[in-house]
């Protein structure tokens, strides 16, 4: 997709609040471009997901319609993909690195902080809409573990303390927060 087609949609796909007739106008445009291609259901969706910063059901029946297939084979793929989220997702998505490498190097010592700082689960979304947290199985940097991915960026060798400068910089507003509250300002 062009810049030109992208430009309106940043402010929806940052805090993934598009309204239907803003969906359906950001995939009818992706449909116009993508749906002749051989294959376009996996193209589709990518980009769909990448100008709205998710799926969003309602769009499923658009899709279906004009590849002429079902509503149900579209979702079908959606909810098979890890990739693919059917709910608006935070600005930035912070992946934990799951796999046995980083487990063994502090990794779940790293999930439970990184759960607890945030205040939130796997694929939960923080109230300002700023960040979404999410397991991975594999960054392939085992050699740094443990490890996290913030967008293209991957983070090795991480520890609370880093992950906690790395969250505060990814912040609109920074967080006066500490595990010590003797430490907070």
């Amino acid at each position: 997709m062009t810049d030109a087609n992208t430009q309106g949609s940043g402010q929806a796909k940052a805090q993934g609040l598009a309204n239907q007739a803003e969906i359906e106008s950001v995939v009818d445009r992706i449909l116009v471009e993508l749906k002749d291609i051989p294959g376009p259901l996996l193209p589709i969706l990518h980009e769909v997901q990448h100008q709205l910063g998710y799926v969003p059901d309602s769009s499923l029946p658009i899709i279906g319609k004009a590849l002429n297939i079902s509503r149900a084979e579209v979702h079908g793929v959606v909810s098979f993909y890890h990739h693919f989220s059917s709910k608006p997702r935070g600005r930035h998505i912070i992946e934990v690195c799951r796999a046995e490498s980083c487990q063994s190097m502090g990794g779940r010592d790293l999930e439970a902080h990184a759960k607890f700082s945030l205040g939130l689960d796997w694929y939960q979304t923080s109230l300002d809409k700023e960040i979404t947290l999410e397991p991975v199985f594999c960054l392939g940097n085992c050699a740094c573990s443990p490890a996290i991915r913030i967008g293209d960026e991957v983070y090795g060798r991480m520890d609370a303390e880093q992950f906690d400068e790395v969250v505060d910089e990814l912040r609109t507003v920074p967080l006066a927060f500490s595990a010590n509250p003797a430490e907070v300002k």
